[in-house]
């Protein structure tokens, strides 16, 4: 187990090394030139290059590459060139909104997946079933800003049950926060939830085939226990694998989902540095969302050894 463990942390780095390199020649690759945005569209030619020169952009390609590379060894993410403030400081400003957005969209995700693909796969082929596969592809298919301007039209416009947007900050409150929250973590939550119920209709559904589950029945156990103790159990590790990559492929939807409920999260933070061309935050922010995605398949992966006994030799 010791030695699956070591072997999966230690392929993290070089994902680290190639995602720092990724993004460093992808943005400077994409056209256009952050020196004449900063100085504005009136700006001399030799406005900009002065610009260009105290963000060393004029230097060679290898250089730019080193001095930042540098910098990120010593945990130095840059400063915004529009704000001159350090990178991870906008960053840690910006963290608490993305976070508890993830984490009740996460906790909504589950709470409305599992139930109903178990529910799917125990009267698989019945009404049940097909309700819950309808939902599944429904949620699939619809856009996240979609789904979003929905429940603010019934929950918020009409009924006026939530805000229309915003957030409130966790230390005014836990409930506060949450009441902020529940229409833009619902209408990121669908689209995963949605997922996470199809794997797990179809991981249980190969479980409940198998000889053990027909010698339970046979035991006389009841179908909740044969289902929750037997079957969910030994169905784990795909669900647990989905869980994991939603969990990293939420990041990619709190974009959408901020900017509709304008939540002051990185998500808006990217959309903003981006309009900007703001290099030194639009590379901070890659970094932490693909160091994010890259840890939580890291733990997923270590997650196999409570699930999967074969990892464990």
């Amino acid at each position: 187990m010791t030695g699956y463990a070591l072997r999966r942390v230690l392929s993290t780095v070089p994902v680290f090394i190639f995602v720092a390199l990724f993004v460093f020649f992808l943005l400077r690759i994409t056209p256009g030139d952050p020196a004449i945005m900063i100085a504005g569209d009136q700006a001399t030619s030799a406005q900009i290059e002065t610009v260009r020169e105290q963000l060393g952009l004029n230097r060679p390609m290898v250089d730019q590459l080193l001095v930042w590379a540098g910098q990120l060894l010593r945990g130095d993410l840059g400063r915004s060139v529009f704000s001159d403030i350090p990178v991870t400081r906008l960053i840690g400003q910006r963290l608490e909104p993305t976070a508890m957005l993830a984490l009740v969209a996460i906790v909504f995700a589950i709470a409305i997946a599992l139930p109903l693909g178990t529910l799917a796969a125990v009267r698989a082929g019945g009404v049940a079933d097909r309700v819950v596969m309808a939902f599944a592809v429904l949620g699939f298919s619809s856009p996240v800003f979609v789904i979003a301007f929905l429940l603010v039209y019934v929950f918020a416009l009409s009924l006026g049950w939530f805000p229309t947007q915003g957030y409130v900050p966790l230390s005014q409150g836990a409930l506060a926060c949450l009441h902020s929250l529940i229409l833009p973590g619902v209408a990121l939550a669908l689209l995963y939830a949605s997922l996470l119920a199809r794997v797990t209709r179809a991981s249980l559904l190969e479980v409940l085939s198998e000889d053990y589950i027909r010698t339970a029945n046979a035991k006389g156990l009841t179908p909740a226990r044969i289902t929750i103790r037997h079957a969910l159990s030994n169905a784990a590790v795909p669900i647990v694998t989905v869980i994991g990559i939603g969990m990293a492929a939420l990041l990619g939807g709190v974009v959408v989902t901020e900017t509709v409920f304008n939540i002051p999260g990185l998500g808006r933070l990217a959309t903003d540095a981006i309009q900007r061309r703001d290099y030194p935050v639009v590379q901070g922010l890659i970094l932490v969302f693909s160091s994010v995605y890259v840890v939580i398949n890291l733990l997923v992966d270590l997650s196999y050894v409570l699930f999967d006994p074969r990892v464990r030799y």
